[in-house]
């Protein structure tokens, strides 16, 4: 009996000897860098942009999964300023950047004279940004400075967030807000996950799209509330393999994809799912939307036009939306475009969009027509799908209508509040 004692004893012992040393290797591998011990001081007034950038290259260095830690800082309006830097990699480990404090950049324009982004990722594979923090892009101080509503020809103010070449990648559980223009830039990544952010911008706050997806695969933004004066999400040339699901959408310009077609050359937009998303009191629901003459650009470019295909939007409630449904492949946001003589006018859009499905989307639109699939004269929309709509007017007892130009052909089914147009 003493010896089976004895026995059990020596197992305990071993089983925490050994689960003490793979704690300590755990620890080990999870290095910690504390910006503050790097020279940051959460003052809002003193530039914080070389010591994260210290604090940065040390963890870069560091294999396992290093973290570099913004800790929340003490008193009321604490924050750390922050000028424009890049966190280049590539890194010796996963890098993690826990965001507890407030981070806050440089009021205006004149601190981003060459700099496209204020916080940007760069070459990095293996990337958490987390832990509750918040990115305030002070946009209020710069949204005067846009011309880009008013100017067809001008420069986009700063993004706040860019995840620049970066694989295998997660932002969770962070805030931004007032971008001086798009809030999140994801562009020539995959692997991107965006989940349980919150994003918020005034109504009328100019290009201040909440997530932005350009030249990027498999990238997923999920589980997460936009509020900002432009697109909550909006998919750009050359995105592929993306899913749009639980975000709460508004105020803002719906989730979109595009705009496409502004520029020679653009890439195809393929496989998009958008699903299980609210979307309340916006400007648009989901759309797509082209530029007349988009699509063109150089013989290459007449012979393959950029292409939109493979979209599906389903199970998305709509409360008080202007647009709930639109493909809109004459955009053109600017006054002098409406103005502008027939004559004038830029040719019809050459981007093709095809395999479009529409599936379970109900609520209230905020505007007589809630389906309104305007396509291209000089490439008509093909294999569109209707199925399951109820969209009611906001006032009661007027009915919702449809309106389709140029589609080649398609499908409906179930039930079709506004009836079908196609």
């Amino acid at each position: 009996m003493a010896s089976r004692s004895r026995a059990l004893l020596l197992i305990l012992a071993m089983a925490t000897l050994w689960l003490a040393a793979d704690a300590a290797a755990a620890g080990a591998s999870s290095p910690v860098f504390n910006v503050t011990d790097f020279g940051a001081v959460a003052d809002g007034k003193t530039d914080n942009s070389r010591a994260f950038l210290r604090a940065w290259m040390k963890a870069c260095a560091t294999p396992g999964r290093p973290a570099v830690v913004v800790p929340r800082a003490g008193g009321e309006g604490s924050s750390y300023l922050l000028h424009p830097l890049v966190f280049r990699g590539p890194c010796r480990g996963f890098m993690e950047v826990r965001v507890a404090g407030v981070l806050r950049a440089p009021p205006g324009l004149a601190a981003f004279r060459g700099c496209h982004e204020w916080v940007h990722f760069s070459s990095i594979d293996g990337l958490l940004v987390t832990g509750g923090g918040t990115f305030d892009g002070r946009g209020a101080t710069a949204w005067p400075l846009n011309e880009c509503p008013k100017k067809r020809d001008c420069k986009f103010l700063p993004t706040s967030i860019k995840l620049g070449r970066v694989r295998n990648a997660t932002i969770t559980g962070v805030t931004s807000v007032d971008s001086k223009s798009f809030h999140v830039t994801v562009a020539g990544s995959q692997g991107v996950r965006i989940h349980g952010v919150t994003i918020r911008a005034p109504r009328d706050s100019p290009n201040t799209d909440g997530v932005h997806i350009q030249g990027s695969s498999d990238v997923r933004v999920t589980d997460s509330a936009v509020a900002t004066g432009d697109d909550c999400v909006s998919v750009g040339p050359g995105a592929s393999d993306v899913v749009i699901s639980g975000v709460t959408c508004g105020p803002g310009h719906g989730i979109s994809v595009g705009s496409l077609g502004r520029y020679p050359g653009e890439e195809d937009v393929r496989r998009l799912r958008v699903a299980n998303c609210t979307i309340a009191g916006t400007a648009n629901g989901v759309r797509i939307k082209t530029w007349r003459g988009g699509g063109g650009g150089g013989l290459a470019a007449q012979r393959r036009p950029t292409a939109v295909s493979g979209l599906v939007f389903e199970d998305i409630v709509m409360r008080k939306v202007r647009n709930p449904i639109i493909i809109d492949q004459e955009y053109c946001p600017y006054a002098s475009c409406r103005d502008e003589p027939a004559e004038r006018r830029p040719p019809p859009s050459a981007v093709r969009v095809s395999d479009v499905t529409f599936r379970n989307i109900r609520g209230v639109s905020a505007t007589r027509v809630a389906v309104k699939l305007s396509c291209s004269e000089a490439s008509p929309c093909q294999g569109l799908e209707l199925r399951d709509i109820d969209l009611r007017y906001v006032r009661r007892g007027v009915a919702t209508q449809s309106q389709c130009a140029h589609v080649a052909g398609g499908v409906a089914g179930g039930t079709l509040i506004p009836p079908s147009c196609i």
